[in-house]
């Protein structure tokens, strides 16, 4: 039986983000939703927000939260994803989450989400995961789904008017609630 040898990728290392990573992780995110280079992926944001998804002031900010980390994810020493972490409380916040849009679709969201899971409950013990979706982004909140999360119908207003978050194509755009006990 010939067969030609399967083409791995390199195992996924973690470490925590300095701010020596900021541009990277601007770029990073910003090409996971926003424009035609995040089509590339199935998380882009394209059709319902345009504009910037961050900067650079808006990830110092998150570096800069005591009760928070960011983890940044390499393959072969190369930045690929990244992910929010922060202790509130009796649970942990999960976001800021970006696979680049040429690895998605390939496993490398189930081993960071669970790696995280893992950060958070070891280092800080927490009983539950929390995160914040764009409640029309069904495809993105099935895959949540899969992995345990739970939709708990807890809406926030979209911050209409505000273009940090970027500039909304429609109307109807709210943030949901997802929640995983650990």
């Amino acid at each position: 039986m010939d067969s030609a040898p399967a083409t791995t990728r390199a195992e996924p290392t973690f470490r925590d983000a300095t701010d020596d990573d900021v541009p990277v992780l601007v770029r990073l995110v910003e090409s996971a939703y926003r424009g035609d280079a995040s089509r590339a992926g199935w998380t882009t944001e394209a059709d319902i927000l345009q504009g910037r998804r961050t900067d650079a002031d808006g990830v110092r900010e998150v570096l800069a939260t005591p009760s928070g980390r960011v983890l940044v994810v390499e393959q072969e020493g190369v930045p690929v994803a990244c992910c929010q972490l922060e202790h509130r409380g009796k649970a942990a916040y999960f976001g800021m989450f970006a696979v680049t849009p040429q690895l998605q679709g390939a496993g490398l969201g189930k081993v960071i989400i669970a790696e995280a899971e893992r950060t958070a409950r070891e280092d800080w013990g927490v009983g539950e995961m929390h995160m914040t979706v764009i409640s029309v982004r069904h495809e993105l909140i099935a895959w949540y789904e899969r992995r345990g999360y739970r939709r708990t119908g807890e809406l926030t207003p979209f911050p209409y008017g505000d273009e940090r978050f970027g500039v909304p194509q429609r109307d109807d755009l709210a943030f949901e609630l997802l929640v995983k006990e650990l």
